[in-house]
């Protein structure tokens, strides 16, 4: 997962087809996703999982390959499970250390059950191995 500073994060530009923001009442399902390349899910506060629910509809469901990024209230204790729901990059807030962000992925060595990411559960993969 790409962690970005805030201040390195840019907002779509006016006209931008290429970036869509997707609202948090918005249905993923019915998103048209012809040239688009990249998705603002925005979390309004750490409590509401809604883009969760998006990111996840949109890399399994509708196979979407582009970039699926995480704006507003992002904690980097969710970070991991942004990027199993699907995220492939997040918008650190102010005063959040990309470092401390980035060590969060280095205390899980992987997960048992499958995820958007990567479908088959731990066992599956080492059945076929």
């Amino acid at each position: 997962m790409k962690i970005l500073a805030s201040q390195d994060h840019q907002a779509p530009a006016e006209g931008d087809t290429r970036t869509v923001t997707l609202a948090n009442d918005a249905d993923a399902l019915k998103l048209s996703l012809d040239g688009v390349e990249r998705v603002d899910l925005h979390f309004p506060s750490f409590t509401d999982g809604r883009a969760f629910s998006q990111a996840f509809l949109l890399r399994r469901r509708r196979g979407f390959a582009g970039d699926i990024r995480a704006t507003g209230d992002v904690l980097i204790d969710q970070l991991v499970q942004m990027q199993r729901t699907g995220f492939s990059s997040a918008v650190l807030r102010d005063g959040v250390d990309p470092a401390d962000a980035q060590r969060q992925f280095e205390r899980f060595s992987g997960f048992y059950q499958g995820d958007a990411v990567h479908p088959q559960p731990i066992f599956a993969d080492k059945a076929a191995a």
